[in-house]
């Protein structure tokens, strides 16, 4: 590990002087010699390093997310070309080029944190010789070697023997009883951080072996912890508790607010998303935008929660448009007047008219003269004056218009040649 650390130590300088600004500042509120100014100063350069990684962690969820999306192709390489091993790795390498995606983008986090690592086990290393390195003289290293976080010092390890545990100032009994403890929180938030990322970020459409190789991970890092942890300096596990801790929050803000497409994550965001959006009837943060326009521009390839999701803002009377904005549905709309109100009542939807028997045919020409000789007859008396005076001519004397005979009233025409046979729907009377 010694041999390791040294590879590092171009870094070692500017780790130590970081450290040493934050002891300044805590030594002033604690103490100098006291565990918290020690300990918290170690903390702030946790994060400060994992600010300074921010894009890389964004970098890093892009690459992941972009690695499970390509995952059915890269199964369809390996069945093609499971005899051809290079012909294998040509294929792959040149989907990822195409696709634009980088294998080793989800490790550039823990790589680029590893020097600092390093170099901080160095400091802590010296520290527990009595050696002065960096910027840390020999009044700061007396200071640190004081220092005793929970009554175990800084630079001792589990595996210290009580000869060297008391020449820190502490029992062998304290070392371990807190050391042990901080190995098995480390672990746990190890393991806690992979299991959500599992269960709840994880697209559970595909099946692949990348989430089973994941799925052993979530196993195998924990392990790992425990098992080096028993050799690490207490402030390199208050260094690797903090990073871990800093990692499920990052982790589970990241699930919270952009989920990956397909996982359980991303059904209770899209649910949220639904009453949110109802409720109000517009979209007011810049990410919930970014996320309704990327699930319009998948047209048909919306997997089920995202479906689900616009047709729950179809029955609010809302759509979502291509800018990732809501807006109210033209299908769903109230009609309005021109001062904003509800109009009264909506326009008469058009009927189709009922089909007739066949008597109700035969007799339809009968029934419209009866009713225009009746509304013909009403229109004479209204447009006529009515007369008081009695007529001195009875209206027996006058004669009755003779009644026209119709010609081929009374006959049924048989049916001739060509024509339909059966029942014939009958002609109007010619007039004359």
């Amino acid at each position: 590990m010694d041999t390791i650390a040294s590879l590092f130590s171009f870094i070692t300088t500017p780790v130590s002087w970081v450290i040493v600004q934050f002891h300044t500042v805590y030594g002033k509120i604690f103490g100098p010699d006291t565990g918290w100014a020690w300990g918290l100063s170690i903390v702030s350069l946790v994060i400060l390093i994992r600010i300074c990684l921010i894009p890389l962690f964004v970098k890093q969820i892009k690459s992941t997310r972009a690695m499970q999306t390509l995952q059915p192709e890269m199964k369809k390489i390996q069945e093609r070309y499971k005899n051809d091993k290079q012909r294998q790795s040509e294929e792959m390498m040149k989907l990822y080029k195409e696709t634009g995606t980088n294998p080793l983008s989800s490790c550039l986090p823990i790589l680029a944190q590893s020097p600092f690592f390093f170099a901080l086990y160095h400091v802590l290393n010296g520290i527990a010789t009595g050696d002065t390195i960096g910027v840390i003289n020999e009044s700061l290293l007396a200071s640190a070697r004081k220092a005793h976080i929970f009554g175990a010092p800084l630079a001792a390890k589990f595996k210290d023997g009580s000869a060297t545990v008391q020449a820190l100032g502490a029992t062998v009994t304290d070392v371990r009883v807190v050391t042990a403890i901080m190995i098995v929180m480390m672990s746990a938030s190890q393991f806690y951080t992979q299991r959500q990322l599992m269960t709840k970020n994880v697209d559970t459409t595909v099946k692949t072996p990348f989430m089973q190789q994941q799925k052993m991970l979530m196993y195998v890092f924990p392990v790992m912890f425990a098992v080096f942890g028993i050799n690490f300096p207490v402030g390199v596990l208050v260094y690797w508790l903090t990073t871990n801790v800093w990692t499920m929050g990052q982790q589970m803000y990241v699930i919270h607010n952009n989920p990956t497409p397909g996982s359980k994550a991303q059904a209770a965001y899209l649910e949220r998303l639904t009453k949110h959006v109802t409720s109000h009837g517009k979209t007011r943060k810049r990410s919930e935008r970014t996320i309704i326009k990327a699930i319009v521009a998948k047209g048909r390839d919306r997997n089920e929660f995202e479906r689900k999701f616009i047709n729950g803002l179809n029955k609010a009377g809302l759509a979502a448009q291509a800018d990732g904005n809501v807006i109210q549905s033209d299908s769903q709309a109230v009609a309005q007047t021109e001062d904003g109100s509800p109009a009264s009542a909506a326009a008469p939807k058009r009927q189709q008219p009922k089909r007739q028997s066949k008597s109700q045919r035969q007799s339809g020409g009968a029934v419209g003269a009866a009713s225009s000789g009746s509304k013909a007859d009403d229109d004479s008396l209204s447009s006529e004056p009515i007369s008081l005076n009695k007529s001195d001519e009875p209206e027996d004397a006058k004669p009755a218009a003779p009644a026209k005979k119709q010609p081929g009233a009374g006959t049924r025409s048989k049916a001739q040649s060509g024509q339909r046979k059966g029942p014939q729907r009958p002609k109007s009377p010619s007039k004359k």
